[in-house]
């Protein structure tokens, strides 16, 4: 019986799969490779799709949505497993009990708020505090290009990594209270001072389940959408690291975001195409990040560690 439960849990999403691919397929083979380009507007582009102003053949080059969704997710991951790291290493090694048992509960609860709570609280708290950040001298700099409001990949980065920093910090504490006590006793008997050890030996020990932490909440990151919708700015616009700090403040919009704004025209031909092809690639793009978090984990293996 369990084995059928797992074949048919693989064959739902075998079937998944398959299902979005053949309904992303039209967008990518009326576009070929230029759906991956720039240079044009995407949001004028959409917007004529879903207009049903183009007959037949239509163009898209969703390279804004692309670059926004690897900023959203790249710097909120850098930040993020840092800062997880060390709050990890802080409540398993030198938070006081007091202080431990009103830190886990707290940390268990962040991990469970919904998405659209941290998306209000960004736009009434950050998206205003940012927007008296950036000064006329800087809207003037850009005003030709794009209008900044507060809005932004700054904004947007932030919330994220308040989001998924709850999940990373859960799992590398778990697994430091993992490691064999009698390995970080041998280190302090030798004279090793407690940060050193649990760096020395801690981190290396758990570093399958850092890997994992990382791959999860990437994940999240990828797909998260209301909260990005609500305080990235929500425009198909590519930032310029060019702009210097400009470019924290410029809108983005990743590709989740995209397909909650347009999801009324899912049922409208090319347009569901379209969005069905934005899912393809971060469905693809999925799978590829626990792949690359399985071969992340194979080196490791020849000193026994598992996970």
């Amino acid at each position: 019986m369990l084995g059928g439960v797992s074949s048919l849990v693989l064959a739902l999403i075998a079937g998944m799969i398959i299902f979005v691919l053949a309904k992303a397929w039209p967008s990518f083979s009326e576009n070929g490779l230029s759906w991956f380009a720039g240079g044009h507007d995407v949001d004028v582009e959409l917007q004529a799709i879903f207009d049903g102003s183009v007959d037949g053949e239509y163009t898209l080059h969703a390279w804004p949505l692309l670059w926004g969704t690897l900023l959203t997710t790249g710097f909120a991951m850098l930040i993020g497993i840092v800062f997880s790291t060390l709050a990890a290493i802080f409540l398993v090694e030198f938070a006081p009990e007091r202080v431990r048992r009103v830190m886990e509960p707290a940390i268990r609860l962040l991990a469970a708020v919904p998405s659209v709570v941290y998306g209000l609280l960004g736009l009434l708290i950050l998206v205003p505090f940012v927007n008296d950040l950036i000064g006329d001298e800087r809207r003037e700099s850009v005003g030709f290009v794009v209008q900044l409001n507060g809005n932004s990949l700054l904004v947007g980065t932030l919330v994220l990594v308040v989001m998924i920093s709850p999940i990373m910090i859960a799992i590398i504490a778990e697994a430091l209270r993992g490691v064999p006590k009698s390995w970080l006793e041998g280190s302090a008997a030798l004279g090793v001072n407690r940060w050193r050890t649990i760096t020395k030996i801690g981190l290396r020990t758990i570093r399958p389940a850092i890997v994992a932490a990382a791959v999860l909440a990437t994940a999240r990151a990828l797909g998260e959408a209301i909260m990005l919708s609500m305080v990235s700015g929500s425009r198909g616009f590519a930032p310029n690291p060019l702009d210097g700090l400009t470019f924290f403040f410029e809108p983005v919009r990743p590709l989740a975001a995209t397909i909650v704004d347009n999801s009324e025209g899912l049922s409208r031909g090319t347009l569901g195409d379209t969005l069905y092809a934005f899912g393809a690639l971060l469905l693809i793009s999925s799978a590829l990040l626990s792949m690359a978090g399985y071969a992340a984990k194979l080196p490791m293996r020849k000193y026994g560690i598992r996970s």
